[in-house]
């Protein structure tokens, strides 16, 4: 089992430090803005909830894969909404049931205990393109950095390219000897170096 609470945590605390002006900023995903971005945070959390429960639903956590996220579709209350669901899947996470049996997030199936690292990986990887995109620190803590660089350096590897679509662009070099989170960045087709338009 793997705590989720540190990188959701940091994701509250970018959300706080986003201001109006900066939802139509650009972000490290290409042609996501500030705003997609965090519409789908609020669509991934739900649907990773729905998985540690295997409780499926109608929307995002559904057999369906879900819909782009959308500037458009961010709800308006998402300042107090992104927190409330980010802790609900952080306690979802932590029940020992939500690690065994098989579940599905977005319309992939996979083992529980896979899944569960994929939710982590969303919540770090996402909550670095916010903090790039708005100007902020970022922080990952040692073992959330440590499983995010064991996951997309797995899915770096010729053999998954196939697994990689749609959910990694194509891996960007990043020097051996970069710090852990780096390499994970580039492994999951992000740029360590990315800075938003001043």
């Amino acid at each position: 089992m793997l705590d989720l609470d540190p990188a959701a945590q940091e994701v509250i605390r970018l959300v706080g430090g986003v201001t109006d002006e900066q939802l139509t900023h650009p972000t490290p995903s290409t042609d996501v803005s500030v705003a997609a971005l965090l519409d789908h945070l609020l669509g991934l959390s739900l649907a990773f909830t729905w998985a540690a429960r295997k409780s499926g639903g109608d929307g995002p956590g559904s057999s369906a894969p879900p819909p782009p996220a959308s500037a458009d579709n961010l709800d308006p209350q998402w300042r107090t909404l992104l927190p409330r669901r980010l802790g609900e899947l952080v306690e979802a996470w932590r029940q020992p049931e939500a690690w065994t049996g098989m579940t599905t997030a977005g319309g992939v199936t996979l083992p529980a205990e896979v899944m569960g690292v994929v939710a982590l990986d969303e919540l770090v990887l996402h909550g670095w393109d916010l903090a790039r995109a708005t100007r902020q620190s970022f922080h990952c803590d040692p073992a959330s950095t440590e499983a995010v660089l064991a996951f997309t350096a797995e899915s770096a590897k010729p053999e998954q390219a196939a697994g990689r679509e749609g959910l990694f662009g194509p891996v960007v070099p990043v020097p051996a000897d970069a710090p852990p989170l780096d390499r994970a960045l580039g492994f999951a087709g992000r740029d360590p170096g990315w800075t938003a338009p001043s």
